[in-house]
């Protein structure tokens, strides 16, 4: 069957229209991946202060946690909705969106890791004379890291998927191609669209995965501090 009988005959597989959209298909894969690392990011530098945060106390980690899960349990559409005054039909509506339900992911994770370092490391830190910042920066976090790039690992994933819906005000990426194609019976356009969603989540996946293992060299192969020093 030629490509153009495929297009013709609405198979789900047709190289056609691969070759005849593949700018259209570019376009969306930016757009996706750059929404997808933008609201990330951010949502990272909003997730430490707020596990700083809930890091000081019982009261400011049940809000703070009880804050960001209630942000995940509103439906997107309703929460994009919500959002539409303040940002209008813009990117940034779809942005910030997706930073407060990256949240939930993120703040715990943080949390977790500043929690795992032991205290015995903060008091040998303080008494080499570290102050709160220098303690942060150069031990809390480094330490933390393992726990804080496995929720960005999840976070990346889960937010790749949630940018389909940003179709809803044109801002979509792979999903303004997904959302009409569904609706107009294009059986090709869906599966590429979405095919290429999946291959997104795994290759960002792939990527943080080297990333974490070439930052937390520590923890391959359980070659931690602590493993290291028991076998010593």
């Amino acid at each position: 069957m030629s490509g153009q009988n495929c297009l013709v005959a609405n198979d789900w597989i047709c190289w056609d229209y691969v070759t005849s959209r593949s700018r259209e298909l570019t376009d969306a894969t930016v757009e996706h991946v750059w929404i997808t690392g933008v609201s990330v990011l951010i949502g990272l530098v909003v997730a430490v202060p707020l596990a700083l945060l809930a890091r000081r106390g019982r009261r400011w980690s049940a809000s703070v946690l009880t804050f960001t899960t209630l942000l995940y349990t509103v439906p997107s559409l309703a929460m994009f909705s919500l959002l539409l005054p303040v940002f209008g039909l813009s990117a940034a509506l779809v942005v910030t969106g997706l930073v407060l339900y990256s949240l939930t992911i993120l703040v715990r994770n943080a949390l977790a890791g500043l929690e795992a370092v032991p205290e015995e490391v903060r008091e040998a830190a303080r008494g080499m004379g570290y102050g709160p910042g220098r303690l942060l920066w150069q031990v809390e976090l480094p330490l933390a890291l393992p726990a804080l790039l496995a929720g960005v690992r999840i976070a990346t994933v889960s937010t790749i998927a949630l940018t389909t819906v940003g179709s809803i005000v044109g801002k979509g990426g792979l999903g303004n191609l997904i959302a009409p194609a569904v609706n107009s019976s294009f059986k090709a356009q869906v599966l590429t669209a979405s095919v290429l969603c999946v291959l997104l989540a795994l290759v960002a996946d792939l990527l943080l995965l080297g990333l974490q293992r070439l930052l937390t060299p520590w923890t391959r192969a359980g070659g931690g501090p602590s493993g290291r020093e028991k076998e010593a």
